[in-house]
């Protein structure tokens, strides 16, 4: 168990009982503020929300000092927080004061990730109110850790491993679905602080300090996640919460390659990974490489690629660099000179499943880069279920049915004697919302799929005998495009 700051766990009852008292949850919140200046929240703006907090009693107060970053008198901070003493909340680095004010240094935010309010501690982000990111800066709920949310499998599960718990929102969200849960840091301060997050939420989990699967060493879990210090850059620490100290995407190198020797049998990993885009390279492959060619199953999803010149601007902003300084000129130039030493034009995010077997590895590493709703974690979980089928079976000899959710769509442009076919596809509408391109063959193969119908070795003998085709290739064409719509969801095994 990792030493941590007992002054901010010492706090965390009487802090708990204040923030039920005063209903300071993400639902009366939302209720308070009205969709618009919530958004305006989200957005960094301070005003809406200002006003909006006006008439909203203690819980507007309390939204105004930790969301906002406003200084407020002593006397009205003191009656919202009881029965928190403020000199304790002082001394444990909750709250600031000065004079007849104070001011939060601390982030307290309510939030709900589908199982009921919770409340999650960080730093300050500098959105409100400027402020020098400092190099142990423990980074809040941002766009990254909600993706890592909603792209996890929340099937209820035995042990899991949060490596680089940070403000401890992953590990706090797998304690709704887990029967343990282990987090690990290498940042002390955010050992800290996730601590205060667990103890606030009367959450029990295990609390290791160290870097990577170090503090684990020789252990397994059923489920491991992780957002890890994955930007793309130089060999360099400047702020742990992103910078891993290893060069280009050797953090993602190390996270992807180790992280199946830490899971039991079946058991699988969810993570957030980037990788850099090298001149002449398959992106596909370069990702592929790191994993072994024996015991895992992975799904590489690509959701977004930077050129180098926005990847750099980005982050530099995200630390609160302003790129028109001599000084954080000078540090763009030497990470884009970086990139382009080692003929990088692109850096690719997204996410990385894997699942432990005892099989020869499945890789699969594609795009997916177009809009979709649905939380992903139950799809990766469907997903790997379904190449598990797929390795055990001959297709030839199983029935399948078509998906409620695919569709067979068909795209006609204007042509010298009317409408002419350009494409038809296949698409689902549920999940990832897959395409696959079909020609008139397949698509009349997929009409025949019925779950009381023929397996798929005597449709094709059929389909060839019906329309003149040798069943040699039709068949090698069918086996192939099952593989690919089953993997995707739009046919499953009948």
């Amino acid at each position: 168990m990792a030493a941590v700051n007992r002054d901010l766990l010492s706090l965390c009852g009487p802090l708990r009982e204040a923030l039920h008292r005063t209903d300071y949850t993400a639902d009366a919140l939302l209720d308070a503020l009205g969709e618009d200046a919530h958004a305006a929240l989200g957005r960094g703006e301070p005003v809406p929300v200002r006003r909006a907090t006006r008439d909203a009693g203690e819980l507007g107060l309390l939204a105004r000092l930790f969301l906002l970053g406003d200084d407020c008198p002593v006397s009205e901070v003191a009656a919202a927080l009881a029965p928190v003493d403020l000199d304790h909340a002082v001394a444990a680095g909750l709250l600031e004061r000065d004079g007849d004010v104070v001011r939060p240094a601390l982030d307290l935010r309510p939030m709900d990730l589908g199982d009921g309010n919770l409340w999650v501690l960080s730093d300050l982000d500098g959105s409100m109110r400027p402020r020098t990111t400092a190099p142990d800066h423990v980074l809040g709920v941002g766009h990254a850790s909600l993706s890592l949310l909603r792209g996890t499998p929340t099937a209820a599960t035995g042990t899991v491993l949060d490596v680089g718990t940070g403000c401890g929102i992953q590990a706090l969200h797998a304690a709704g679905y887990a029967r343990a849960v282990t987090a690990t840091d290498v940042n002390l301060r955010a050992l800290d602080l996730s601590a205060a997050t667990f103890a606030l939420n009367e959450v029990e989990v295990e609390l290791r300090s160290g870097s990577w699967f170090e503090p684990v060493e020789g252990r397994t879990f059923d489920r491991v996640v992780a957002n890890p210090p994955f930007v793309v850059g130089r060999a360099r620490v400047e702020h742990t919460y992103r910078d891993s100290g290893l060069d280009l995407d050797g953090a993602s190198e190390l996270m992807i390659s180790r992280a199946a020797q830490h899971l039991n049998p079946g058991g699988t990993a969810s993570m957030l990974a980037s990788w850099v885009h090298v001149a002449g390279e398959d992106w596909r492959s370069r990702v592929a490489s790191w994993l072994p060619a024996h015991g895992v199953d992975a799904w590489i999803v690509q959701r977004d690629v930077a050129d180098p010149a926005l990847y750099v601007g980005t982050w530099m902003r995200d630390a609160g660099l302003d790129p028109r300084d001599p000084a954080a000129a000078a540090q763009a130039e030497s990470w884009l000179a970086h990139f382009a030493d080692n003929d990088v034009e692109g850096i690719g995010f997204g996410f990385v499943y894997l699942r432990r077997t005892d099989e020869p590895s499945d890789v699969l590493a594609e795009d997916l880069r177009h809009g979709y709703s649905d939380p992903l974690g139950g799809e990766a979980l469907g997903y790997l279920d379904r190449v598990g089928w797929l390795r055990e079976r001959d297709v030839l000899e199983e029935r399948f049915a078509v998906a409620p959710a695919t569709a067979l769509e068909r795209v006609y442009l204007p042509g010298d004697e009317g409408w002419r076919q350009v494409v038809a596809r296949v698409h689902r509408g549920d999940g990832p919302q897959w395409q696959h391109e079909v020609d008139d063959l397949a698509a009349a193969l997929l009409g025949g799929m019925r779950a009381d119908g023929l397996v798929l070795g005597e449709l094709v003998d059929l389909l060839a005998a019906a329309h003149g085709e040798q069943p040699g290739p039709l068949t090698d064409a069918a086996t192939s495009l099952v593989h690919g719509l089953v993997r995707h969801g739009l046919v499953l095994p009948a």
